[in-house]
């Protein structure tokens, strides 16, 4: 089933990590941004992101994202991350796992190991350092290197081309489906859900079965 695989390509938050209070964070830092820009109170802020997330998932048939959200609301991805760096502090939220530790160790005997994250390099680099698995990935591909949010065709042939593989060669582990999957399935990747930490260790099992 994997004889072609090659690389596999980690989302960052929600799957190497769950922590929905730092998810939180990340969302009432983007809800401040649509604040001050629109001039409005932080709630109707809040409800506008949301309401915005949902219109955009039920016209494109697709889960939306804040990124997707602030875009369409008129912001910039730039200074909404700038915000982000600037303001979000994960060192009280994040510690690290010792099974993921292990996981990734093992996989990266195997594979070559990738992160693609929405997020931006500086708290991306934060999180990985304090979940404990900074230097296990030959690159880490972030909002920052296209300014293209996921799901996005163009940032992903790049992103392919990169790391110097096909789409066949790469597995694609994430927890949402539809941002983080979809289409790494429809351009001939494997790919592999997870929507929390435990889930993640059945891999260390596969990889293990198909050697034998």
């Amino acid at each position: 089933m994997f004889s072609d695989l090659r690389s596999l390509v980690f989302d960052l938050d929600g799957t190497l990590y769950v922590n929905n209070e730092l998810g939180r964070e990340i969302h009432l830092c983007g809800c401040r941004y649509i604040s001050e820009m629109r001039g409005i109170p932080l709630a109707e802020a809040g409800d506008l992101i949301r309401a915005t997330r949902k219109s955009l998932t039920a016209e494109q048939g697709i889960e939306s994202t804040l990124s997707h959200a602030c875009l369409a609301l008129g912001g910039d991805l730039r200074e909404m991350h700038r915000r982000f760096a600037e303001e979000i502090r994960p060192d009280g939220f994040l510690s690290p796992d010792e099974r993921v530790i292990r996981l990734l160790y093992f996989l990266g005997s195997r594979f070559e190991l990738f992160i693609y994250t929405n997020n931006n390099i500086v708290l991306s680099s934060r999180i990985m350092g304090l979940i404990g698995v900074s230097g296990m990935f030959r690159r880490v591909f972030t909002i920052e290197d296209y300014w293209r949010p996921k799901p996005d065709r163009s940032a992903l042939e790049r992103i392919y081309r990169a790391m110097g593989r096909k789409p066949a060669e790469c597995m694609f582990i994430g927890d949402r489906y539809d941002v983080d999957l979809r289409l790494p399935a429809a351009m001939g990747s494997t790919v592999f859900l997870s929507t929390s930490v435990e889930e993640l260790f059945p891999l260390n099992k596969i990889m293990q079965e198909e050697e034998l």
